[in-house]
C-alpha cells in the first residue's frame, strides 16, 4: 500500500481536501442548515406580523392562517435541522475515517516515512488529530448557517427600519473580524496542546511496551516520575489552551450581549417615537435576541477552525512525509544460481563486504562485533535508502534498488530475534492470513522445534495468543517466529540470532530442523549468529571483523584452524 498523500502536503491541503472529498454531504448539509437558520430567523418576523395583522385587529381568520403558517415554519426548520445536522455529522465521521485510513497506509507503507514521529505520536495523530481536522467539515456548515441567519435577520430589520438593519449588517461583520484576531493564538495553543498530548501518549506506549524490562532493572519508579512530569506538562499546556478558549468565549458572549442590548435599546426608542408598531417592536427584539445565537456560533467556529487547522498540520506531517527509500519498479526476478549477493558493500560499520548465497545453500555469518551484525541485518531488510550505502546488493542477479519493494519482500524475508507476534490464534500467527492446512503448519513447527508450544495447550493451533505473544516465553516466541518464516518458505531467508532465548538441547533440534527444511532445493538461507549448533549445519561461514570479511570456509575448518573463531563461539 502507498499513502494517498504526496510529499509536500500542508495542513491547508488536508482541510481543502476534506471539504472536497465530502462535498456532497457538505453541500446538502449546508443547504438544510441554512434553511433551518433562515426559517428560525423568520419566526420573530412571523410573530410580529401575527400581532399586527391578527391579534391587534381581532381577525380570527387571519389568526388561524397565521398559526397554520407558524406551524409550517416550525415543521420546516425542525426537519431541516434534523436532516442537515445528520448530514454534517456523517460528513465529519466519514472524513475522520478516511484520514485515519490514510495515516494507517502511510505508517504501514513498506517504503517507510520520515515524519520523525514515534509510535505513540502516530497513535495520537490517528486517534485525535484525524477527528479534529475533520471538524473543518462541520465548521463549513455552521459558518454558512450562521451567516445565513444573520443576513436574513438583517434584511428583515432593514425592511422594518433601514438604519437599524444597516447597523446590524455593518456591526456583525466588525464583531466577527474582531473575534477572529484571536484565531492565530488559538491555533498555536491548540497545536501545543496536541503535541504535548501526543508526546505523553508516545511515552506511555514506550513505558508499557518495556514494562517487564523496567521492572527487571528496578527502574519503574524513575519511569513513573518521568511520565508524571510529561503528564504535568501536558496538563499545563491543556490548561493554557482552555484558558485561551474560555477568554475567547467570554469575549464573544460579552460583545454579543452588548450588541444585543444596543439593538434592543434602539428598537425601544424607535417604538417610543412611534416609528415602530408593537408587532415590529416584538419582531425587532426577537431578531436581536436571535442574532445572539449565530454570532455566538461564529465565535465557536473560530475555535473549531483553529483546532482543525492545528490538527491538520500534524496530519499533513505524516501524510506528507517523504518515503525513506525509493526502490525501482521491476517485478520479481527469475531464480538464479546465486540468490543473494553483496558486492563491496559499505554501510554503517561494514566496509567493502562481499558475500554470495547460492541456491540450496545455508550461509553462516559470525560477527565479532554485534553492531556489524545489526548493520548487515538492517541492510538486508531493505530499510536502508540506496543513497545511504555503497556497493551493490543483488537479488537473483538484479540490483535490489531496481526492484519494486513488493518484489524484494517476496524474495527476501528477514526474521529477527525480536519476534513480533499478534493477538489472535496460534494458527493465524503461523499462517499470516494464508489458507494452509495443519500438515504444512505442523511441518514448520516441527522444523522450528516448537512442538511443545502445541502440546502445552489443549487447543493446539487454536490457542489464543495475547498481544505481542506475552503469554509465551521468550524462547517460544522465537521458535513460533521461525516456524512462521518456514511456513512462508521465502526464496531467501535471513535469520538473526534465532535461538538467543532457547536452551542448548532445543537449539540443537532447531538447527537440525532448519537444515532439513532449508538445506536443499533452490532456496538460500543466511544465518547471522554466534551459535555453534546453528553454525555447524551451515555449508560455510563468513567471519566479520571490523566491518570486513576476514575469513570464510566450512565451520569445522574454521574451528580447527582459526583460534579467534574457536574462542568466539566456544566462550
Amino acid at each position: 500500500m502507498t499513502p494517498v498523500a504526496a510529499p509536500g502536503v500542508s495542513g491547508a491541503v488536508v482541510l481543502r481536501r476534506a471539504l472536497r472529498r465530502q462535498r456532497g454531504r457538505v453541500i446538502l448539509g449546508i443547504a438544510l442548515l441554512c434553511t433551518h437558520q433562515a426559517a428560525e430567523a423568520l419566526i420573530p418576523v412571523a410573530i410580529g406580523v401575527v400581532i399586527d395583522r391578527a391579534v391587534a385587529t381581532g381577525d380570527v381568520r387571519a389568526l388561524a392562517l397565521s398559526l397554520g403558517g407558524l406551524a409550517a415554519l416550525f415543521t420546516v426548520l425542525a426537519f431541516a435541522y434534523r436532516t442537515g445536522a445528520r448530514m454534517a455529522y456523517a460528513a465529519v465521521e466519514h472524513e475522520a475515517h478516511a484520514i485515519r485510513v490514510e495515516i494507517a497506509r502511510s505508517a504501514l507503507d513498506p517504503h517507510g516515512h520520515r515524519s520523525g514521529m514515534r509510535d505513540g505520536e502516530l497513535l495520537s495523530v490517528t486517534a485525535s488529530d484525524a477527528e479534529l481536522s475533520a471538524l473543518v467539515v462541520r465548521v463549513a456548515g455552521l459558518t454558512a448557517a450562521a451567516l445565513t441567519a444573520i443576513v436574513v435577520a438583517a434584511v428583515a430589520l432593514v425592511v422594518v427600519d433601514v438604519p437599524l438593519g444597516l447597523g446590524v449588517l455593518i456591526g456583525v461583520p466588525l464583531l466577527v473580524v474582531a473575534l477572529q484576531r484571536m484565531a492565530p493564538l488559538l491555533t498555536r495553543r491548540s497545536t501545543s496542546q496536541q503535541e504535548a498530548l501526543a508526546a505523553t501518549t508516545a511515552l506511555a506506549v514506550d513505558l508499557v511496551t518495556g514494562l517487564r524490562v523496567l521492572r527487571g532493572i528496578g527502574a519503574q519508579d524513575h519511569a513513573a516520575r518521568r511520565y508524571a512530569g510529561a503528564s504535568r506538562h501536558a496538563l499545563d499546556v491543556t490548561l493554557r489552551a482552555a484558558t485561551t478558549k474560555g477568554l475567547h468565549l467570554g469575549l464573544t458572549t460579552m460583545v454579543n450581549g452588548l450588541f444585543l442590548a444596543t439593538v434592543a435599546g434602539v428598537a425601544g426608542w424607535l417604538a417610543l417615537q412611534g416609528r415602530l408598531t408593537i408587532g415590529e417592536l416584538v419582531a425587532v427584539v426577537g431578531l436581536a435576541q436571535f442574532i445572539a445565537e449565530p454570532v455566538q456560533t461564529l465565535g465557536y467556529c473560530v475555535q473549531l477552525f483553529a483546532m482543525a487547522r492545528a490538527s491538520a498540520g500534524r496530519v499533513a506531517r505524516v501524510l506528507g512525509a517523504a518515503p525513506v527509500d525509493r526502490p525501482g519498479s521491476a517485478g520479481p526476478p527469475a531464480p538464479a544460481s546465486t540468490r543473494l549477493a553483496l558486492d563491496s558493500v559499505r554501510y554503517a560499520g561494514l566496509d567493502d563486504v562481499s558475500l554470495r548465497v547460492g541456491a540450496g545453500e545455508i550461509l553462516g555469518v559470525l560477527a565479532y562485533d554485534p553492531s556489524d551484525a545489526e548493520a548487515l541485518v538492517t541492510l538486508l531488510t531493505g530499510r536502508v535508502p540506496r543513497q545511504d550505502y555503497g556497493g551493490t546488493l543483488h537479488v537473483d542477479g538484479v540490483p535490489a534498488d531496481e526492484l519494486h519493494i513488493d518484489a524484494v519482500r517476496a524474495t527476501v524475508l528477514v526474521e529477527q530475534h525480536d519476534v513480533a507476534l499478534f493477538e489472535g490464534t496460534l494458527r493465524a500467527n503461523l499462517s499470516a492470513g494464508a489458507d494452509l492446512d495443519d500438515t504444512a503448519l505442523r511441518a514448520a513447527v516441527r522444523a522450528a522445534a516448537a512442538q511443545d508450544v502445541l502440546a502445552a495447550h489443549p487447543h493446539g493451533f487454536d490457542r489464543v495468543l495475547t498481544e505481542r505473544g506475552a503469554n509465551l516465553s521468550g524462547g517460544q516466541r522465537q521458535r513460533i517466529g521461525l516456524a512462521r518464516a518456514l511456513v512462508v518458505d521465502p526464496p531467501v531467508l535471513v535469520l538473526h540470532n534465532p535461538t538467543t532465548a532457547v536452551d542448548a538441547v532445543t537449539e540443537g533440534l532447531l538447527a537440525e530442523g532448519l537444515a532439513s527444511a532449508r538445506g536443499a532445493g533452490d532456496r538460500g538461507t543466511v544465518l547471522i549468529t554466534t551459535s555453534p549448533a546453528l553454525l555447524r549445519v551451515t555449508h560455510r561461514v563468513a567471519v566479520l571483523d571490523g566491518g570486513r570479511i576476514v575469513a570464510e570456509g566450512p565451520h569445522d575448518h574454521l574451528l580447527a584452524s582459526d583460534a579467534r573463531y574457536r574462542e568466539e563461539i566456544l566462550r
